[in-house]
């Protein structure tokens, strides 16, 4: 049957039949496999699975022409503003400071993020092509992780930089020096790497016999499990392991700091103050919401059998829709951010005589 197909190492030898037989492999292979899926003594039907093909948000051909203009028009809305705000902090002096640091690196890793779905769903939908290469759909998963992963770590380093500011204000500059700084935003690039790379080296191990569709505009960890006739023990345990520690550690310090924050500003007796001090932290708790709000009311429900459905909501909402609108959130909510926007659209427009 070809449900329980499976994949000889190159040059394995064929004992069935007794002499040395074709066979194919994913691009990525190992030339063995785990012990408990040992070759077949019979002979099989063997196909190569060089590609896959991604079924998108919709089949319906009505769909594709208004899917496409809508997700074009938010790609370029969230690549223009979060540009902007990265130009606006690196000429304006005065956004030089820890905090807009922390800013200017959300603003970009929302523009990769966003850049690792968007383009290839969008070719998708013009084209009609829905084929991808094993090695691409291992890249695309890469960068997805990693960037995803690298914007719940900035959003906890930009929880700690206003538990510094708010809790130790006369200190905030020394503490929350350029090396600091540099450290709180390097290491959480080391980590996501390392995760993406386990992820990436463990998945490309695999062989793949159960279909090339994935239900799905881009490539990901559990549709591409699913497709796999390997034993996937090894990858789910590593994909559960990484789940608590990057999905926990950085709630976990975005909760702990708020907290801090508001007893800090419950102690402060004027209610100026306090509202001044919550005004630091409105557009960062914002983001946060929407971004944990999402995964909470996407993946905080009943299993169904519209899981697929889920993670397209959940991937949309995290990838698309919150970036586009992190360019808005911080740039109408933030004096400082609005003086520099217009400085820097006064110097891009054409002087008049």
């Amino acid at each position: 049957m070809d449900s329980h197909r499976t994949y000889r190492p190159v040059g394995s030898w064929d004992w069935s039949s007794g002499s040395d037989s074709q066979v194919y492999v994913t691009p990525f292979s190992p030339f063995f496999f785990h012990s408990r899926h040992r070759l077949s003594m019979e002979p099989e039907n063997h196909t190569a699975v060089s590609e896959f093909f991604l079924l998108g948000l919709s089949e319906k051909p009505e769909h594709q022409i208004f899917l496409f203009g809508l997700f074009l028009s938010m790609y370029l809305i969230t690549i223009f503003g979060n540009l902007l705000i990265v130009l606006a902090i690196i000429t304006d002096s005065h956004l030089h400071t820890p905090m807009y640091f922390f800013l200017s690196n959300l603003s970009l890793i929302d523009i990769l993020f966003s850049s690792t779905t968007v383009p290839k769903m969008l070719v998708n939908l013009w084209t009609r092509s829905q084929a991808v290469p094993f090695a691409g759909c291992l890249a695309k998963m890469y960068v997805f992780h990693l960037f995803g992963t690298m914007d719940s770590f900035l959003l906890a380093v930009m929880a700690i930089d206003r538990l510094v500011a708010i809790v130790h204000p006369l200190r905030y500059l020394a503490i929350m020096s350029p090396c600091v700084g540099g450290l709180l935003v390097g290491g959480p690039w080391l980590i996501t790497n390392l995760q993406s790379l386990m992820h990436t080296c463990l998945m490309a191990q695999l062989t793949f016999c159960a279909g090339s569709e994935i239900p799905h505009f881009f490539c990901d960890l559990m549709p591409l499990l699913k497709l796999s006739c390997s034993d996937t023990h090894t990858n789910e345990l590593v994909i559960f392991a990484f789940g608590i520690v990057m999905g926990i550690s950085p709630l976990a310090c975005i909760l702990l700091s708020y907290t801090c924050i508001f007893w800090a500003v419950f102690k402060i007796p004027s209610a100026q103050g306090k509202w001044k001090a919550f005004s630091t932290c409105s557009s960062h708790l914002t983001m946060v919401s929407l971004f944990y709000g999402t995964i909470f009311a996407v993946y905080l429900q009943p299993a169904s059998s519209a899981s697929s459905q889920k993670d397209k909501a959940a991937v949309l909402m995290c990838g698309v829709v919150i970036p586009m609108l992190n360019s808005f959130i911080y740039s109408l909510r933030n004096k400082d951010m609005k003086v520099a926007l217009r400085k820097l659209v006064g110097k891009a427009a054409p002087s008049q005589s």
